[in-house]
């Protein structure tokens, strides 16, 4: 197999006419479940018939309502009518195992119990359908982890090739907690382990593949490709709605991530002892922490900015997201609406004034692994994005699409002037951004899909 490469998701040719082949399909996440990591599995099952695959769906039955897993009924139309779908019954119980119990797995290096029963479950089911259907590849999105020992048992039982296609990058997630130094090397080895066997491993973004080509140089015997997240040109078309209540609109849609940076602050020196984090990672940049506090500073210096100025937080806050807000004098500006389906997030997102995307801080020299997938949705609006994101893929595609204002995670002086810049712009009409679309074109859906095609094409 060949070498690692980073860039070719966007190279990848477009499948010559052949026969249709089956592929089974298998997603923990996955509609009628909504929230972010639904998207690209949903989007690959949509558009893969259109190039010459057939996908065969195994997911979870819906249980009930979790933060990470709010039902959209919108996103569960998108599904074609043709495609199959296989579900997997999960016991409620694995869901919330007790403290103890999870404690005890996490200091043993223990997999969770829902990991297993998922594993266990996808095997067993995902097996029969395999010699049911007799599909030409495996195709697991990760995560829950888990999933990619399912897929590999369910190939060796099978002689079926299998694909891994990394949402995260899993033990290589500078954003990841871990108990220690040593939980995170297990997770390294585990990882390692898990992957061996995979005819191909997609990872979401460039830095990603070249970091897991680096650290983990023996999967180098497999291939590995970048095919990042995108946007579906379809959720974009017709006339932009205006945000009622004439006010400068500052959006952000999809989730916080203030409650794990509030500990992880408070318990710090814990953290640097044990290895729980990568050094020099902050992870409370990636909330609306620093932007509270600079909203504050602005209402302080022009108070008037309350008739005139909202932040509208399109998603589920956590109960230390709400705190934060409610503990604010900036309060009065926020207006959060809870969980919206996913089209009617897009209306607030293509209609927005002003976009925040927050990333998470990382040390001088090192690059961000992930890039959140709200940012491509950012780009597609062509709306000016408030991006306080490190040296990352995201802020390179961010600078390239031409609708970034920049500054530091946690940087409340830059993030201010910024503010007080986009708002002043648009009180005077002359808003506006250099949106390069043919740049942010290569993340619509179908590209993306049209690229997986030609990779998978070249898996016989």
């Amino acid at each position: 197999m060949s070498e690692p490469q980073t860039d070719r998701g966007s190279q990848a040719a477009t499948p010559a006419a052949t026969a249709v082949r089956k592929i089974l399909f298998i997603a923990y996440h996955f509609p009628p479940a909504g929230g972010g990591g639904v998207q690209r599995s949903l989007k690959f099952v949509k558009y893969l018939p259109g190039c010459g695959y057939d996908p065969i769906v195994l997911t979870a039955k819906p249980n009930s309502e979790h933060r990470w897993t709010p039902t959209d009924q919108a996103l569960a139309d998108e599904v074609p009518e043709s495609v199959k779908v296989h579900q997997v019954e999960l016991p409620e119980e694995v869901h919330v195992p007790s403290k103890m119990e999870r404690a005890v797995r996490e200091m043993l290096g223990m997999r969770s119990r829902f990991g297993l029963t998922w594993m266990n479950l996808v095997i067993e089911e995902g097996t029969r359908i395999a010699k049911e259907e007799k599909p030409d590849l495996i195709f697991v999105t990760l995560s829950p982890f888990e999933g990619a020992d399912a897929a590999a048992e369910i190939s060796r039982r099978t002689g079926i090739p299998w694909i891994a296609d990394l949402r995260d990058p899993w033990a290589l997630d500078e954003f990841q907690l871990h108990r220690t130094r040593w939980h995170r090397s297990l997770e390294i080895m585990q990882m390692e382990k898990s992957l061996r066997s995979a005819s191909l491993i997609i990872m979401n973004t460039p830095e990603s593949a070249r970091r897991l080509g680096r650290v983990l140089p023996r999967l180098r015997a497999n291939t590995i490709v970048s095919l990042t997240n995108g946007y579906d040109a379809s959720d974009f078309t017709g006339p932009v709605e205006p945000i009622p209540g004439g006010k400068f609109s500052i959006v952000h849609s999809g989730y916080f991530h203030a409650e794990s940076g509030l500990v992880e602050r408070k318990r710090q020196r814990q953290y640097q002892l044990l290895g729980r984090t990568v050094p020099g990672v902050e992870r409370l940049p990636r909330s609306h922490f620093y932007l509270l506090q600079a909203l504050e500073q602005w209402l302080k210096e022009s108070p008037g900015i309350v008739d005139e100025v909202r932040v509208r937080c399109v998603g589920v806050l956590s109960k230390s997201d709400q705190a934060l807000i409610d503990a604010s004098p900036a309060k009065p500006l926020f207006d959060c609406s809870g969980y919206l389906n996913h089209v009617e997030c897009l209306r607030y997102v293509r209609a927005a004034d002003l976009l925040f995307l927050p990333l998470h801080k990382v040390p001088a020299g090192m690059k961000a692994g992930i890039v959140p997938g709200k940012a491509y949705e950012y780009m597609a609006a062509g709306r000016p994005i408030l991006a306080t994101l490190p040296a990352s893929d995201a802020r390179d595609f961010v600078t390239q699409a031409g609708t970034g204002v920049f500054a530091e995670p946690g940087d409340v002086a830059g993030m201010l002037a910024a503010l007080k810049d986009q708002h002043a712009k648009w009180k005077s009409g002359a808003a506006r951004s250099d949106w390069n679309e043919e740049f942010v074109r290569q993340f619509e859906r179908k590209n993306l899909t049209r690229n997986l095609a030609g990779f998978l094409d070249q898996i016989r």
